[in-house]
C-alpha cells in the first residue's frame, strides 16, 4: 500500500476523529443548565472538559511506568502511531520538534509522548531510536496488547492492522491527530493531522504556557 494511500486514509481517520470529538462536546452542551459555549481561540479542537483521554499510565521503554502527572509543568503532546509508519508519524513528530526548537527556552516546557500501536513489532529498541531520531526528549511508551486495547478505548482511538504481502509486512489504519494537555495535565485540545501546520501548533502551545489551567 503506497504513502498517498495512507495519507488519504489518515486525513479520512483524523477528520472522523474530529467529527467523534465534535459529537461529544454537542452531548454535553445538550444539558440546558450548562454554561453557553464561548468562541475558541485555539487552532486546534478545543476538549476542555472532555470526559475521555484524561488518563495514561503506561510503560516506557525502560518498563518504567509512566503517567500524565509526571510532566505536570510541561505542555505534554500524545500521538498515538508506529515506527513502520509511511508518512503520518513521522511528519508529526518532525512537526512537533519543529515547534519545539522554534519556542526556545519554552520548549523545554513541551513533552512529546509517542504510544506504539504496533508492540507486536516495536521493540524498545526501536523505540527509543525513532523518538531520539526527532528529539532527544522525547519519550515512547509501550503498552501490552491488553493494555493497548484499553487505553485506546479510554482515547477513543481507532487502529487496524491491514494485511501485506508477507505476515510481517502490515501496515496499520489508525487515528491521525495528537492530545494536547496543558501545564495541570488536563486534556484540553485535539490537533488533527495535517490542520494548520507548525506554526498553528506553536501558536497553540504558547497559549497553554502562558494561561493558567482551567478550574
Amino acid at each position: 500500500m503506497d504513502s498517498v494511500l495512507i495519507s488519504r486514509r489518515a486525513l479520512a481517520l483524523a477528520g472522523a476523529s474530529a467529527a467523534l470529538l465534535a459529537l461529544a462536546g454537542c452531548n454535553r452542551a445538550g444539558n440546558a443548565d450548562a454554561p453557553k459555549a464561548t468562541v475558541s481561540t485555539f487552532h486546534a479542537v478545543d476538549i476542555t472538559g472532555a470526559d475521555y483521554a484524561g488518563k495514561l499510565e503506561l510503560p516506557d521503554v525502560q518498563g518504567q511506568m509512566r503517567k500524565l502527572s509526571d510532566f505536570k509543568g510541561k505542555v505534554a503532546v500524545v500521538f498515538f502511531g508506529y515506527t513502520h509508519c509511511p508518512d503520518v508519524c513521522p511528519t508529526t513528530l518532525a512537526e512537533l520538534a519543529e515547534v519545539k526548537r522554534s519556542l526556545g527556552a519554552d520548549g523545554e516546557r513541551v513533552q512529546g509522548i509517542f504510544v506504539t500501536l504496533d508492540p507486536e513489532r516495536d521493540t524498545p529498541e526501536m523505540l527509543r531510536a525513532y523518538v531520539n531520531n526527532f528529539d532527544a526528549g522525547f519519550i515512547a511508551l509501550r503498552p501490552s496488547p491488553e493494555q493497548l486495547k484499553a487505553v485506546a478505548r479510554e482515547f477513543k482511538v481507532f487502529y487496524m492492522k491491514v494485511p501485506g504481502k508477507t505476515d510481517d509486512a502490515y501496515t496499520l489504519d489508525h487515528t491521525a491527530g495528537s492530545y494536547i494537555y496543558d501545564t495541570q495535565g488536563r486534556v484540553r485540545l485535539f490537533s488533527r493531522y495535517g490542520a494548520g501546520g507548525a506554526q498553528a501548533l506553536a501558536d497553540d502551545i504558547k497559549k497553554l504556557l502562558a494561561q493558567a489551567a482551567p478550574a
